[in-house]
């Protein structure tokens, strides 16, 4: 598996970011793309993106093989609760490996939280989404959406070689049409999908990121 550039990478936090102001919109409202409901219960602000990443997760959707629709589930999240998901991964990490360092601690979390300072959700630049069938159900893509990279053996990973062969072919459909969208993958978690943010920006050369952090009113 090629090197990951992974979110606590002091090259993510260099990128500057010129924020263009575009709104935070509600996927909900919008009904282009099918919401799951199951993070509802931490944040009623979870169904909103700005308007460029919902752009392209249309077009993505419309390139995908008949019949199958972009599942959304985690568009922004609010820096508080960014904040509260990477203090209580990085505890679980530090329980178990005592003998760890605060820079290990913090780059090992970062493998499936990000750093609230420069958290692609808390931009509303990052979406976690699947695939799901004409019947409105989940494919298979190898793990559950959110595993852990603990709970699932890497296969969390979107290169893992331990799943199976129709999870990899999924896999490989979901990244063919967000990649042609414009969208970059973070490579710990295959279901986690960003544009305009410094992530975003250092996987393709962008001198800045185009959102920040934002509160939601």
């Amino acid at each position: 598996m090629h090197q990951i550039i992974l979110m606590s990478d002091p090259r993510v936090a260099a990128i500057p970011v010129r924020d263009c102001d575009e709104p935070l919109v509600d996927v909900r409202l919008d009904g282009s793309l099918p919401v799951d409901l199951r993070q509802a219960e931490r944040t009623a602000a979870f169904s909103f993106l700005r308007v460029g990443v919902l752009d392209r997760l249309i077009k993505a959707q419309a390139a995908l093989p008949h019949g199958l629709r972009l599942l959304f589930v985690e568009g922004y999240r609010p820096l508080s609760l960014q904040r509260d998901y990477f203090e209580e991964y990085a505890a679980e990490l530090r329980a178990a490996n005592p003998d760890w360092s605060a820079d290990r601690i913090h780059a090992a979390a970062s493998r499936y939280v990000s750093p609230p300072d420069i958290a692609p959700h808390s931009a509303g630049a990052a979406v976690d989404l699947t695939l799901v069938d004409p019947d409105g159900r989940e494919l298979d893509l190898g793990t559950p959406m959110n595993a852990s990279p603990e709970e699932s053996d890497g296969a969390c990973y979107t290169g893992a070689e331990n799943i199976t062969a129709a999870a990899r072919a999924n896999r490989d459909v979901l990244g063919a049409a967000l990649t042609a969208a414009g969208l970059v993958n973070y490579a710990t978690e295959w279901w986690h999908w960003s544009y305009g943010d410094r992530y975003w920006a250092l996987a393709t050369g962008a001198e800045v990121a185009l959102y920040g952090p934002r509160e939601l009113d």
